[in-house]
Formats: C-alpha cells, structure tokens, sequence
C-alpha cells in the first residue's frame, strides 16, 4: 500500500465519520476507540424498542423505552464480544464490512454471567466471549425475555 492509497483510504472513512455524526449527532464516533461501540448503539437505537442515553454510563448505554430496564449494547467486527458488569440486558451485534450486521445475543445478562461464572473476574473486569457460544446462548432466550424490535425493522 502507497501513502496515496492509505491517505486516500483514510480520507473515505473521515467522510463515513462525518457522515455518521451529521446523522446521529449524539454520538461521537471516534476512530480510535468507540466507533464500532457508537455504530452498534445506533443500530440497537433503530431497531430495538431501546433509548440511548446522550451521556455515556459505566454499565449500560440504554433504557428499555419504558424506563424499566437498563440495556448494556456492544458490538465488533471480531469473533468475540465483552462483557463487564451484569446488565440487566446484553444486546451483541456481529458487523460486516459490507454494512450487514446480525443480532449475537438479545437478553438478561445474568444468562451470560451465569454460563462463564467460573470464569476469573467475571462479572468485575471486561472479558471476551465467543460469539459462537453467545448465538447458542441467545437461542435458550424465551421470546419474552428479549428487548422487543421495533415495529418496520427487518
């Protein structure tokens, strides 16, 4: 790769940034550190029956729409998504490069505490999990116990 190539390539994801923050100017979108966290909460903001909050919180980025339950919303583009404190709902997305995404896990967190609790620091420090094991988890979730689409999204 050039420095033309890479000059050019940059150039292209500042112009997706502002892009992005012209859009949803709540959030900030930074390329070295919450990008990929902003773009899931906008996707979980559109299609979940979710609010985001406008100032960031230590352990969770939304509220149910009724204000009863906190939301925890993660998102990558790896194998693996992180989880820290025991939200009251975890939603994981898995992203793509041509714009898809898919829905990892959608549910009370206590279910993925519950499945790594031997795990050292679980629950206390952030660790990864496998997105293959959080999909199989997420399958045992009943309907009733999930954050509701929102009425149009796919």
């Amino acid at each position: 790769m050039t420095r033309a190539a890479i000059s050019d390539a940059l150039r292209l994801i500042f112009q997706g940034i502002e892009r992005l923050k012209e859009s949803f100017p709540n959030r900030e979108f930074t390329i070295d550190g919450r990008l990929v966290g902003d773009v899931g909460e906008v996707i979980a903001a559109l299609e979940y029956d979710v609010v985001l909050h406008d100032v960031s919180q230590p352990n969770h980025d939304a509220t149910t729409t009724d204000g009863s339950r906190h939301v925890q919303i993660k998102a990558t583009f790896k194998d693996s998504l992180t989880f820290k404190t025991v939200p009251d709902f975890y939603l994981g997305f898995k992203l793509y490069a041509d714009g898809r995404h898919e829905e990892v896990f959608n549910g009370p967190g206590k279910i993925i505490f519950e499945r790594y609790s031997g795990r050292k620091g679980c629950g206390v420090v952030l660790l990864s999990f496998p997105i293959a094991e959080l999909r199989k988890l997420s399958k045992q979730v009943p309907d009733g116990d999930r954050i509701a689409k929102r009425r149009g999204s796919r």
